[in-house]
């Protein structure tokens, strides 16, 4: 194939969801892998929905996942003298009509239709009145073929056929000068020589409206292809009460791009039983031959667990590019990611294999970039006891003499004491876990040493000694400050 043009057009109605960003996916995947152009195309001609803020959502979500565009972003409502005039093309050309029915009347007949059980259709009246220069408030309806059938062939549902009985005499310019829905993307995708319109298909029911407009103007029909449903668990279409349908959501939940994408590209479609794909597999792999026609289920526990491998695998650069966002939204600044020897990136390898979100690592760095920890008494109170001061202040005063601060030294500074006093490992470790924390798990407690450098180890070991040594009052909380 070539000359491979496809397009993204999404209405700025709201925020740009799940669905939306597959839609996009399968689109920019099919473009990449041919060579071929990705067009985005904002279709902004609700003037009562349509919002500046859910176009700058759509073209933030876009981006943060990574989904760069060759055209656009156009937007309709700068193309409107464009659908006017290939509406009086149509006009001209005996394709369309003016319409005077008033909305009132429409809706007169509508239920008079409904009440006899005949399908709710326009009935034609202003068909065939050949009026030229209405001199009242009018709208343009395209004449749609009332016999026959509209066949296409779907790359994903195979052929589709309908009754042209069935269709109505749409709309395609209002009263108002505005094109309607319908009309409007058959003339950007006509000029934008769109090769394959790739959608939802919830929007199946529409390409028999487009498809005899395309060629009442004239211009080669695009192949379809139709993107089976996001249900959710219960089988029904996604929506918030299913979850966060947002992109922008999942990134502000801690999600990274590249498992977002990676799992919803395995949302419908498959290669065997892999799993796991790079941003290049993704691209010379993805084909329409393994998109399936039945709906797919969106699975937030899989999206955690595929999200937590990215987490483990990526490169810590990148992993801390996407978690400082999230750390200066929690109210850390520059200030305290200098209290970490190796700044934020130091803290990815220890953290993450606890970690499924990258909200999990904002949670899990608290001890190393506060200036002030607090304790968790209950713990503070079964490991930090005079019984444990001695090899406690052993531990610090050798710590403090000691000619570097290294992970071998602390390890030998460690065993040390432990032979000398006679204990565990668990024995000494567990109490400066607390005393370096103010909690009862955190990375290894040389790697936890090591993320907050000797000075605080120092100060907060001995901060630690000072509690043991004072009988704190039933549900005090003892914090510790390291200056």
């Amino acid at each position: 194939m070539t000359d491979i043009r496809v397009r993204f057009a999404p209405s700025p109605t709201g925020y740009l969801h799940i669905g939306g960003l597959r839609t996009a996916l399968f689109n920019w995947l099919f473009a990449r892998g041919r060579h071929g152009t990705f067009i985005l195309r904002i279709e902004d001609t609700d003037r009562d929905r349509s919002t500046e803020e859910a176009i700058q959502a759509i073209l933030e979500g876009l981006t943060w996942a990574g989904l760069d565009w060759d055209e656009g972003p156009y937007r309709q409502t700068e193309r409107l003298a464009l659908y006017r005039q290939a509406a009086m093309d149509l006009l001209h050309s005996g394709h369309a009509y003016w319409c005077i029915c008033s909305p009132e009347d429409l809706e007169a007949r509508r239920k008079e239709a409904q009440a006899k059980g005949e399908p709710v259709k326009y009935d034609g009246r202003c068909r065939n009145r050949g009026i030229l220069s209405p001199d009242q408030p009018a709208a343009l309806r395209f004449k749609s073929p009332q016999e026959g059938q509209i066949i296409f062939d779907d790359l994903i549902k195979g052929t589709i056929a309908f009754d042209s009985a069935v269709l109505d005499d749409l709309i395609i310019l209002r009263s108002n000068g505005y094109p309607t829905y319908n009309f409007s993307v058959v003339v950007d995708d006509a000029l934008m020589r769109i090769s394959h319109v790739i959608r939802g298909d919830d929007h199946v029911n529409n390409t028999p409206r487009q498809i005899p407009i395309f060629q009442a103007l004239g211009y080669p029909i695009p192949q379809f292809a139709h993107l089976p449903m996001i249900l959710g668990a219960d089988k029904t279409r996604l929506s918030k009460r299913h979850g966060a349908t947002s992109v922008l959501a999942y990134r502000d939940m801690g999600y990274m791009p590249e498992a977002l994408v990676n799992y919803l590209v395995r949302l419908g479609w498959s290669h065997g039983d892999q799993e796991i794909f790079s941003r290049q597999e993704m691209i010379e792999l993805f084909d329409f031959k393994h998109v399936q026609k039945a709906p797919a289920v969106f699975n937030p526990d899989k999206l955690r667990w595929m999200n937590a491998h990215y987490l483990r695998t990526s490169d810590p650069k990148r992993v801390a590019a996407l978690l400082e966002p999230l750390l200066r939204k929690a109210g850390y600044d520059d200030h305290d990611f200098a209290r970490i020897p190796g700044g934020i990136e130091a803290l990815i390898p220890p953290l993450r294999e606890r970690s499924e979100t990258l909200l999990d690592f904002v949670s899990g760095a608290e001890p190393y970039l506060r200036e002030t920890i607090t304790l968790d008494e209950t713990a503070a109170r079964k490991y930090l006891t005079p019984a444990i001061v001695p090899s406690l202040k052993k531990f610090a005063e050798r710590l403090e003499a000691a000619p570097a601060f290294t992970k071998e030294e602390l390890e030998r500074i460690v065993h040390s004491v432990l032979e000398e006093d006679g204990l565990k490992l668990s024995k000494l470790a567990q109490p400066l876990r607390v005393a370096l924390t103010g909690r009862t798990v955190s990375p290894g407690i040389y790697e936890v040493m090591q993320l907050l450098g000797k000075r605080r180890t120092i100060e907060r070991i001995r901060r630690g000694i000072a509690f043991a040594q004072t009988v704190a009052s039933p549900g005090q909380r003892t914090e510790t400050s390291d200056g």
